[in-house]
């Protein structure tokens, strides 16, 4: 197990190849070469928070904002499934006309297409966590972004650290799968930061943990900041991997919005899984958490094509199975499963 020290110093080896290298290679032992692939939704932009970093934030006035139907997600979900898509990623902002006989009707729905579901739609009680697992949620992903409580409060007004870590708390004792993850390069961030930020991760037992780059966004406070880098990202990713050998760790799109190589770069570093955009339509250019969003001109088929093309080019193979950390199978489908509380 790494020091807080010790991941200091790894955070600013002069080194970074062999950093890297290393990462690459606990990665190969511990969960080899397949690359899992999730078909994200981006299914809502609406937002009741307004975090400062955050290009869909409630304040942002220039956003243009959009949410699906019931039928139009569950549809969705269904074109990405005959894609081949094994895991479906549902991500929107913390938007409560979702409420929780909505979304458990939407997840009993996907269901169906014999795939695994992941959650991604912010701080619900702990009623809502268990009927979404009841309803045959298998994962969930919230990021804790930060451990700094002081800087997180000042990121994130009128929200509350305590209360981001007990959701994931109750997630993780509902039984999913338990995503989170940290971003980088926020103002007045530090390297012991990140290093807590790793730790605390690994304290609470995740099975996936996504790093995202800070990229400042044109409409938010925090436009004339200056942003994290690549370098930075790649780094923090692969003393992840090397501190929780086995967990899934993904190449996320804001690396490649930041070098045209960005996910493959992230795959030779530690990651094993990509999320591709299966949103259809202007939808996800309106998504806009951070600018310079990559492929939002093209259609599911075309990104789907394409990252496997990448995956191919560098060694790798697209994982046929679920993906689950550990092998861990989906809860299976079944009738009527959600029961009002």
């Amino acid at each position: 197990m790494l020091k807080k020290e010790e991941i200091i110093n790894l955070l600013q080896t002069d080194d970074e190849p062999a950093l890297l290298k290393r990462a690459d290679e606990v990665r190969h032992q511990y969960v080899g070469d397949e690359v899992h692939l999730r078909g994200l939704i981006e299914f809502s932009n609406i937002c009741r928070n307004n975090c400062l970093y955050c290009g869909i934030r409630k304040a942002n006035k220039n956003a243009h904002r959009y949410r699906m139907s019931e039928e139009e997600l569950i549809d969705t979900a269904r074109k990405a499934s005959d894609m081949g898509f094994k895991t479906i990623v549902m991500q929107s902002g913390e938007d409560m006309y979702y409420n929780t006989l909505r979304m458990c009707h939407i997840i009993e729905s996907i269901k169906k297409f014999d795939v695994a579901i992941t959650l991604s739609i912010g701080e619900r009680s702990y009623d809502d966590y268990k009927a979404f697992k009841n309803a045959g949620a298998d994962r969930y992903l919230m990021r804790i972004e930060t451990t700094d409580k002081d800087l997180y409060h000042k990121l994130n007004p009128n929200m509350s650290w305590d209360k981001r870590h007990e959701c994931l708390l109750m997630i993780k004792e509902l039984g999913y799968e338990l995503g989170s993850g940290i971003m980088v390069g926020l103002p007045e961030q530090s390297l012991e930061s990140i290093a807590g930020d790793l730790l605390y991760l690994q304290k609470i037992g995740i099975d996936m943990a996504g790093i995202g780059p800070f990229i400042p966004h044109q409409d938010t406070p925090l436009k004339n900041e200056q942003g994290g880098t690549l370098s930075l990202a790649l780094r923090t990713m692969a003393v992840m991997r090397i501190l929780m050998k086995d967990i899934n760790i993904p190449a996320t799109t804001a690396m490649e919005s930041l070098h045209p190589k960005g996910r493959i770069m992230a795959l030779q570093a530690g990651a094993n899984v990509v999320m591709p955009n299966v949103t259809e339509g202007e939808y996800r250019k309106f998504y806009e958490l951070y600018p310079g969003k990559i492929c939002v001109n093209e259609q599911p088929l075309q990104c789907r094509t394409c990252i496997g093309i990448k995956i191919q080019s560098i060694g790798r193979k697209i994982g046929l199975g679920y993906g689950g950390h550990n092998g861990k199978l989906p809860i299976m489908p079944q009738e009527n499963r959600y029961k009002p509380l």
